[in-house]
């Protein structure tokens, strides 16, 4: 799970600093069989989420407001984070998980990614 900083010299400074905070968190955030990893990934229009098992290095679900149901719900940006949120809790807790660890990605905690983990809390997930 290395990611290279050196070799990305057209990348923003942005981009850059937050690649740097999502390999400081990796160092300490691991998913296994019993607690996977709760990846987010944002961009300016949409936001997906991943459970993900490191020891296998396997997604166990995901979910995304590019899927066909969540493009069709109404409301802003955060309130479409609050359904992902609340989808993958539903789809985690029908896959038998029912504790994760979140892993932010270099993101801050607000915003959509905080609305994305209070939907999944709400679903059922304890963190």
């Amino acid at each position: 799970m290395a990611i290279s900083l050196a070799n990305n010299k057209h990348t923003a400074a942005r981009v850059k600093s937050r690649l740097r905070r999502q390999v400081r968190g990796r160092k300490r955030v691991s998913g296994t069989a019993e607690r996977p990893r709760l990846v987010v990934t944002r961009s300016a229009k949409h936001i997906s989420v991943q459970v993900v098992d490191d020891v296998v290095g396997k997604t166990l679900v995901s979910a995304s407001t590019l899927e066909t149901e969540l493009r069709s719900f109404d409301g802003d940006k955060t309130a479409k984070a609050k359904r992902v949120g609340e989808l993958v809790a539903e789809r985690a807790k029908s896959n038998g998980v029912d504790a994760v660890v979140f892993d932010r990605a270099g993101n801050k905690y607000h915003g959509r990614v905080a609305a994305l983990a209070d939907g999944a809390r709400e679903g059922g997930l304890t963190f």
